[in-house]
């Protein structure tokens, strides 16, 4: 864990929360952004563990009302989190979440890409079948966000597939993808000319196990960041002059396979959801682009 300055008086319990998320595989990120939100809370906290309670949590959430919705949602989850903690470790009697309000987030439809911008922004970094001469880097960068696309994955659970995870035996291709909270889930690679690009990727590159996509494409680096790829993705989709956030990858994806038919609980699955509450907004996204057709028909016909 990065070692980072906890304000007192709850430095040591919050690091022993802490070190146990480490130690349950949660992700760096979340105990990262744990970290920053609980050394904010520890400062509306007087005398140590006695004082985490209503009133301090209330403070806390006060100070943080001018920040978005989905921001202080999810800063009182680190707060909830810690105190249910606390609370199973017998360091509190009582939990003080469960007499503050939650927090609502408003719901946004996800707005996804057009293929045709999609398609821009893959013809500016290099075709599926690229000249030889096309360097090794940039054929990585196709097949890594033409991965995202095709199989509506986070742009971090690309990054973070190994060689491994592929099974390219011919008419069975798929991949294994790794989701939030240790979840795994299999994808079919169904685009015969994106499983060509694949294959010809490793052959390029030789690879037979260890990460897909290297920072270092001399096989001896670790896999490419979440953060190098977003750059790199902002970069082609100017060079496209197209704006596509590098997330409409999943949500097009995903769009597209509504629009075809796709049963909503397929897709769920597809995408790795938990729920199906959080796919069925795809199918409302839908919706409201048939209603915009319509309208737009109707308009042309002077109805």
């Amino acid at each position: 864990m990065d070692e980072e300055f906890v304000a007192p008086p709850l430095a040591v319990p919050i690091e022993q929360f802490l070190t146990d998320l480490a130690n349950a595989n949660r992700p760096a990120n979340t105990i990262r952004a744990y970290r920053a939100d609980l050394t904010g809370f520890a400062e509306h906290v007087d005398g140590g563990l006695p004082g985490v309670d209503v009133a301090a949590v209330r403070a806390f959430l006060s100070g943080i009302a001018d920040l978005a919705p989905a921001t202080r949602k999810r800063k009182r989850a680190a707060v909830a989190a810690f105190c249910r903690w606390a609370v199973r470790q017998d360091l509190l009697a009582v939990n003080p979440m469960n007499r503050v309000d939650t927090i609502t987030v408003p719901k946004t439809l996800p707005r996804p890409a057009t293929a045709a911008d999609i398609a821009k922004v893959f013809a500016a970094i290099c075709p599926r079948r690229p000249r030889k001469e096309v360097p090794v880097e940039v054929l990585r960068d196709r097949v890594l966000f033409e991965t995202a696309y095709v199989c509506g994955a986070r742009a971090s659970e690309v990054c973070a597939l190994h060689v491994e995870d592929f099974d390219l035996r011919l008419d069975d291709e798929h991949v294994r993808l790794h989701g939030k909270g240790g979840t795994v889930r299999t994808v079919l690679l169904h685009d015969r000319g994106y499983v060509a690009m694949l294959r010809l990727y490793l052959q390029r590159t030789g690879y037979s196990a260890g990460p897909m996509f290297r920072a270092s494409i001399n096989g001896r680096g670790g896999p490419l960041s979440y953060s190098a790829a977003h750059h790199r993705w902002s970069r082609y989709c100017a060079a496209a002059g197209v704006d596509i956030d590098i997330h409409q990858l999943r949500h097009s994806h995903a769009t597209e396979l509504i629009n075809a038919g796709v049963s909503i609980e397929v897709v769920r699955k597809r995408l790795g959801h938990a729920s199906t509450e959080t796919t069925q907004v795809y199918a409302l996204l839908a919706d409201q682009v048939a209603d915009n057709e319509i309208r737009a028909a109707r308009r042309r016909r002077g109805l």
